[in-house]
């Protein structure tokens, strides 16, 4: 998972799991964080990436393979997957997602209050129940012929059947699959299989969880897009762009089936797979103090903390979809006066910074030998363990690659830049304030024109001495301040919710 920079959690423009980030400044994480999984017995020793201050010219030794049981294989149909941020799902209609070349229906059943998550295929003629919509009794219902499911997948009407003929709604065939799903820290999660085995896995097996997220004394605004490349071109890289880069301690101290821990200077970082990396920072305060040390002083303010958690799930081979929360316990006040669609904006920035780079090196990583990565390239300095740690977890426990099962083979054909770095498509349309945003400000843009073609017109009807001059040229004036707001609010549209080309020769 290659960088996505991560935001500081004091201003307003900031970022962003694809599986490795960028921030803007060297971050310092609490190694007292309480981990959110537990992780088996480690299967590999500690190790570091080679130290910055002794650089070898030649390739790691290749690994000694390993035969692992089946238990010991990552299924990736076996796990939970987040689809989307429940504020960002809309209970009037069904929104369709892709997870894991699978393709999924999401909706609300007010009849049982709660999100349902159904194979996008009407079981009639394989129409997309996503672009149906919700009936006045609360059924999800295909717009093709009419025919509507319950929340358990149960067909309850069919239109063109007869009142008297048999009940052919009450067939099996009839029935829509029905995936387990559950919300929890605010997003609609989803287990990636139908089999009957899987009905009640909520209760043997539940996403992970944040507590941060759930916490009324953190404040955090939740984020999501869909990039072109994959999970595994997302990569846990920290470090400071260009010169402005320094040497970083990080180093892995377990590596299983349950993912790994890293610990950068004096903090930590977590990768849980399928798609959760996640790690604290901790500002002030002194959380190793014990009750004794603290007798006859006065008490010190908690900690203020930032959690940065990246949530990548994969959707098809060079395709992902990250959601990105960065929960905090102070300046909680910015969220009250800053939009979250302005924060969007920066985070969107900080994707494209990398959004191309990480693309090419995808296509170039599968052209050569993805089992073979650190043959392909060279990763010399302490900074890049977290995707060394990666690239270990991914040969040993899944052949160095996601397991898309039958569905897929290939990557796709690059498509023209301006789809690559398409913003509305990716972000927009999927996130309900930028949405809205988008649709606001280009009300506001029409309204300026509309003003401007106005305020002429009353100007050249008007006869002279009609208004005064005074009034008259306030008009005109009006007309032109207008005429160029509404070019430059068009402008910043274009750029911020449609496409913006990031060129790094002028940054």
């Amino acid at each position: 998972m290659e960088a996505l920079r991560a935001p500081s959690p004091l201003s307003p423009p900031s970022l962003t799991r694809s599986q490795s980030f960028k921030p803007a400044s060297i971050l310092s994480f609490s190694p007292n964080k309480p981990n959110l999984t537990q992780f088996k017995k480690p299967k590999f020793n500690n190790f570091t990436a080679i130290s910055p201050s002794v650089v070898s010219t030649e390739s790691p030794p290749e690994e000694q393979t390993e035969t692992l049981d089946e238990d010991e294989k990552f299924d990736w149909f076996s796990q939970w997957y987040a689809l989307m941020p429940v504020c960002d799902l809309d209970k009037r209609a069904p929104v369709g997602k892709k997870v894991m070349g699978l393709d999924v229906v999401v909706w609300w059943d007010k009849n049982e209050n709660a999100w349902k998550v159904f194979d996008d295929m009407c079981p009639h003629r394989l129409a997309p129940l996503s672009e149906g919509r919700i009936d006045q009794w609360g059924r999800l219902q295909c717009v093709y012929h009419g025919w509507c499911f319950s929340g358990s997948g149960d067909c309850k009407l069919i239109p063109q059947a007869p009142t008297d003929g048999p009940p052919v709604h009450t067939f099996q065939k009839a029935c829509v699959a029905v995936y387990p799903s559950t919300v929890q820290n605010g997003i609609v999660w989803f287990w990636p299989s139908t089999d009957p085995q899987y009905k009640d896995i909520l209760t043997k097996k539940k996403p992970p969880y944040i507590p941060e997220l759930d916490d009324p004394s953190f404040t955090f605004q939740m984020f999501n897009r869909d990039i072109p490349y994959g999970l595994t071109c997302v990569s846990f890289t920290v470090k400071r762009d260009r010169e402005g880069g320094r040497p970083l301690e990080i180093n892995i101290h377990k590596i299983d089936k349950n993912g790994f821990t890293a610990e950068q200077q004096n903090g930590q970082w977590n990768f849980v797979p399928p798609c959760l990396f996640y790690g604290t920072v901790t500002i002030g305060g002194n959380p190793n103090e014990s009750d004794e040390s603290t007798k006859g002083k006065v008490a010190q303010k908690p900690p203020q903390q930032a959690l940065l958690i990246f949530i990548c799930m994969p959707v098809s081979p060079g395709n992902s979809r990250l959601i990105f929360a960065s929960p905090r316990n102070f300046a909680v006040w910015i969220d009250r006066v800053v939009s979250r669609w302005m924060f969007h904006i920066n985070q969107n920035l900080i994707i494209d910074s990398d959004l191309y780079l990480l693309h090419v090196e995808e296509k170039k990583v599968l052209e050569a030998d993805p089992m073979n990565w650190q043959k392909l390239v060279f990763v010399p300095t302490k900074s890049d363990a977290n995707i060394v740690a990666f690239r270990k977890w991914l040969k040993k426990y899944s052949g160095g690659q996601v397991n898309w099962g039958n569905n897929y083979r290939s990557l796709p054909p690059s498509p023209p830049r301006e789809q690559l770095l398409d913003r509305y498509w990716s972000h927009v349309v999927n996130c309900s304030s930028c949405n809205a945003a988008y649709k606001n400000l280009n009300a506001l843009e029409v309204a300026l024109q509309v003003f401007s073609v106005a305020a002429v017109a009353i100007v050249a009807a008007t006869k002279q001495g009609m208004i005064s001059a005074a009034a008259r040229n306030t008009l005109a004036v009006a007309a032109i301040l207008c005429f160029v707001g509404s070019k430059l609010l068009s402008h910043f549209i274009y750029k911020n919710f449609r496409y913006h080309d990031y060129n790094h020769a002028f940054r």
